[in-house]
């Protein structure tokens, strides 16, 4: 019956779901609609995806991200503009209320143009900080494409972006081959400390940020923004109600004739296609909630004993009671969901607990059906009554946030529950002596009663004598 609901409940949310798990409302801001050309093939991506995007620009009296409170997109891409601010529409307040609304923001920068006041505002308050000097810009003297970039070295040539360690899924670099992304006239930030902040493509360590208008003749290390894995090219950062904001410095990258194009690194390399056009669908991919995305579908949680009730999820468990816990998970990839398998080098992990995890278990993959992943742990509460909580919180880089929580009592045990006294062997030494202490009164009763009286004939009269 289980496996028959979860199949309607998957094949229901993959028809109600077909595009992006967050809606399919795009809003693109910038400079003049007629803009849009230069980004064809980038939209027509996204259109391809089943999008419906809205091109403004910041002076349209019509834009406005809120209707009646609710919004009125559902992501929001931004492309370079040569205006310092976006209007009252679009202020920093308004567009924070649109991440708390989980709302989604693809940002694309460019060194050519100022960052508007408003995003960098935004940013700031995210911990990714842009270059004061609005001018700045990204240059590698040993990764460039020999070809557009021969004087200034401003198209960073690089390989898509690995993993940053292990454990963590790879959403950007996977089928890349030999192919590298080019990243022309680009703008680096540098990201705070912050667990929600992750980058997807660093600086290589021999690329600098400067301001070529005033450092054009001679670079002080000193007056650097940032140099080496320090910049962050493509930022992310996913907010705990899993809202997604991405900046991607340097939007030239997603034009037209960066999709696919032929470029030549300086080590003398044979000619390369870049991976743009598929990095740049993953990354717009990833922002829209399409794929990295996680779902439970299901909690179940039973005792595992002999003879006890098999119910689903009861409300109260006993102290030293053997409980099996089960989640199911799916992930969201692109128009469908899959199973969830959690990624090499990983766990994922039940705790059991009170004010403290009593137990802080590994989840072990039970069975694979039906688009959904089960796992399975079994474990004994602990010698503690109290309220309890089932937790699974995963939350990992480029992974939507699991916290599943689930409440019980666990009460002590009832007097007619505890184990015989004979079978405890602690107790042994006062059963004995309990019973050598019944067996000391039944037999000094028995002397007493059984033994014959002193016959008061043969009493010895002793006379008094004076």
């Amino acid at each position: 019956m289980r496996t028959l609901l979860s199949f309607l409940l998957l094949a229901l949310a993959s028809m109600v779901a077909a595009v992006s798990t967050s809606g399919n409302r795009l809003l693109v801001v910038l400079d003049n609609v007629t803009d849009k050309a230069t980004y064809s093939k980038f939209f027509a991506d996204l259109e391809a995806r089943e999008f419906k995007i809205t091109y403004e620009t910041p002076k349209s009296d019509s834009l406005a991200l809120f209707n009646l409170g609710e919004r009125a997109y559902d992501h929001v891409l931004f492309l370079p503009v040569h205006t310092k601010g976006l209007g009252p529409n679009l202020t920093p307040k308004t567009l924070h209320d649109f991440v708390n609304a989980q709302g989604n923001i693809l940002l694309a920068l460019s060194a050519n143009t100022t960052t508007p006041t408003s995003l960098v505002a935004l940013l700031s308050e995210l911990d990714i900080t842009l270059p004061t000097d609005r001018n700045s810009l990204v240059v590698d003297h040993f990764n460039y494409d020999i070809t557009s970039a021969a004087d200034r070295h401003d198209v960073l040539l690089l390989p898509p972006p690995k993993p940053i360690r292990a454990g963590i899924k790879d959403f950007f670099s996977d089928d890349a081959g030999t192919k590298l992304i080019a990243f022309p006239r680009g703008v680096g930030a540098v990201l705070g400390n912050g667990q929600l902040l992750n980058p997807i493509l660093r600086a290589p360590r021999t690329a600098y940020s400067y301001n070529p208008k005033e450092q054009a003749d001679a670079v002080n290390g000193d007056d650097l923004f940032a140099a080496g894995q320090q910049l962050s090219l493509v930022s992310t950062m996913q907010a705990r109600n899993n809202a997604r904001v991405t900046v991607v410095g340097s939007a030239e990258m997603l034009q037209d004739k960066w999709f696919d194009a032929s470029v030549t690194k300086l080590d003398g390399k044979p000619v390369v296609q870049t991976f743009n056009r598929e990095f740049a669908k993953r990354v717009s991919g990833w922002t829209f909630q399409e794929i990295g995305v996680l779902k439970v579908n299901w909690v179940e949680h039973h005792l595992e004993e002999e003879g006890a009730p098999n119910d689903s999820n009861p409300e109260m468990y006993r102290v030293k009671n053997n409980v099996s816990y089960t989640i199911s998970l799916s992930e969201f990839a692109w128009d469908h969901w899959i199973g969830f398998n959690v990624p090499e080098h990983d766990e994922i992990q039940l705790e059991f607990s009170m004010l403290s995890p009593f137990h802080r278990l590994n989840l072990k993959e039970e069975s694979h059906r039906l688009a959904a992943v089960h796992y399975h742990t079994v474990f004994t509460t602990p010698d503690q009554h109290g309220i309890f909580n089932f937790m699974v919180n995963y939350k990992r880089p480029f992974l939507s946030h699991i916290e599943e929580k689930n409440t019980v009592p666990v009460r002590h045990m009832a007097h007619d529950e505890w184990p015989r006294s004979y079978v405890i062997s602690g107790a042994w030494p006062w059963i004995a002596g309990l019973a050598s202490t019944v067996v000391g009164f039944l037999g000094f009763a028995a002397l007493w009663m059984y033994s014959a009286p002193v016959d008061a004939e043969k009493k010895v009269t002793v006379k008094k004598t004076q």
